[in-house]
């Protein structure tokens, strides 16, 4: 039988969120795991062609990108939105005309040689919560797969709040049309079908656990692990913060743009001090977003280191290298209590049964830890105070033995049922 030739939607291997590139890992490993030997290329915005070289559990996979643009020049080739123009029109112009237009255009080309389309959303941007722009950056290509024919399946992801009108339709008419569509929340399929005013007997909508999970750690280089190695007394726990650059510097608006009831860098500082000082514990500083965006990790993480190393000399470290999706999981899990801001940072630490607390600044915290029974471990600043933060990270400490056992023994579960989430699909 000939290869199946499948498209990748809303995730990629060069985004500096390390959390888009362990959802991107885990899609390649459920569509490895489904369809064996199969031409997977990415489908994203960007100025240039090009193909990424990754291995997955041995195998050298090179995957093209068939790039996208999302621009206001419409004359480009690849611009989404005379994509959408050209795709519809063949519809209307019948099989033979709309034939030689869709191969007139490489792109279109390249989508119509598909066999399925898979999309991912960044696993959060099915959802007009970042702005209707954001919205459609991530959901007009899923059109433009409807249009072109192509069967497509959401992945697990977070569908939805929408607040506008617009944005229901959309997702509605997305959704509808649909072989399925996956949400990594259990009280998400309710909702997304209540919110969508999809038929409820329609199977449209079903619950399946982050890709994240699927993960496999991968040791760094001695750089990588450098931080690990800091500390003069390695009795004490050891504990990994991740410190969030987007919640540090007051989300997108730098205004406070989540509602938090606290103030995030003095949590920060706090928690500091109570783990160190109080817990006598080891901390790492950790990122989960690398680069150079406002929104990135590092700069906040070296603020907080710059303040604090002074005082827990020898007790505080943070990592400094540009590690991968794969090597940051490693370092978390080398934790025996992992904190973090980035939900994607706790999965990492979750999948490796070790015991994490979210600071959450949205409901996909509660929905997807939730689901695989650390809902309770969700630290929510829009309505805890400072001391109840930290009055859940010192239970957490106090029975991370316990949480681990679960962990371990629910994790494989899991783990088998992401990855065999497409054996229904054709």
């Amino acid at each position: 039988m000939k290869p199946k030739k499948v498209l990748l939607l809303g995730a990629t291997l060069d985004s500096d969120n390390r959390g888009i590139g362990a959802l991107a890992m885990g899609a390649l490993s459920i569509l490895l795991h489904r369809y064996p030997g199969c031409e997977i290329s990415f489908v994203d915005y960007d100025r240039e062609r090009r193909t990424t070289a990754v291995n997955m559990n041995g195998q050298d996979l090179s995957v093209p990108l068939i790039n996208l643009r999302f621009s206001w020049k419409p004359w480009l080739a690849n611009n989404i939105a005379l994509l959408l123009m050209l795709a519809a029109l063949s519809r209307l112009l019948g099989p033979a005309l709309g034939s030689r237009l869709v191969h007139g255009n490489p792109w279109l080309k390249q989508i119509r040689e598909a066999d399925i389309a898979v999309a991912v959303s960044g696993g959060d941007s099915f959802s007009d919560i970042y702005g209707l722009g954001r919205f459609f950056y991530m959901t007009l290509p899923q059109l433009l797969m409807i249009l072109m024919r192509r069967p497509l399946v959401l992945l697990p992801q977070t569908i939805g709040p929408m607040r506008s009108r617009l944005a229901v339709g959309l997702a509605r008419y997305i959704i509808s049309h649909s072989r399925v569509s996956y949400s990594r929340d259990i009280d998400g399929v309710g909702s997304t079908i209540k919110l969508l005013h999809l038929g409820r007997s329609s199977g449209k909508v079903r619950f399946c656990y982050d890709m994240g999970f699927l993960l496999e750690p991968r040791r760094p280089g001695a750089a990588g692990v450098h931080a690990l190695r800091e500390f003069t007394d390695l009795s004490r726990p050891l504990v990994g913060v991740n410190v969030s650059g987007l919640l540090h510097m007051g989300g997108y608006t730098r205004s406070n743009m989540f509602s938090l009831k606290c103030d995030y860098r003095t949590l920060i500082e706090e928690l500091l001090e109570f783990l160190i000082d109080a817990k006598q514990a080891n901390v790492v500083l950790v990122p989960h977003v690398f680069g150079a965006a406002s929104e990135s990790d590092i700069p906040a993480i070296e603020e907080v280191y710059a303040k604090a190393q002074g005082r827990y000399a020898g007790r505080l470290a943070r990592v400094t290298q540009t590690l991968d999706q794969s090597e940051i999981k490693y370092v978390i899990g080398q934790c025996e209590l992992f904190i973090g801001s980035r939900m994607h940072a706790c999965i990492a630490a979750l999948s490796q049964a070790v015991p994490a607390v979210s600071i959450a600044y949205s409901q996909k915290f509660v929905g997807v830890l939730g689901s695989v029974g650390a809902g309770h471990w969700v630290a929510d600043p829009r309505t805890l105070r400072i001391e109840e933060v930290l009055r859940m990270v010192e239970q957490a400490l106090g029975n991370r033995e316990r949480i681990r056992s679960e962990l371990q023994a629910s994790m494989p579960g899991v783990k088998r049922e992401v990855l065999n989430v497409l054996a229904a699909v054709a």
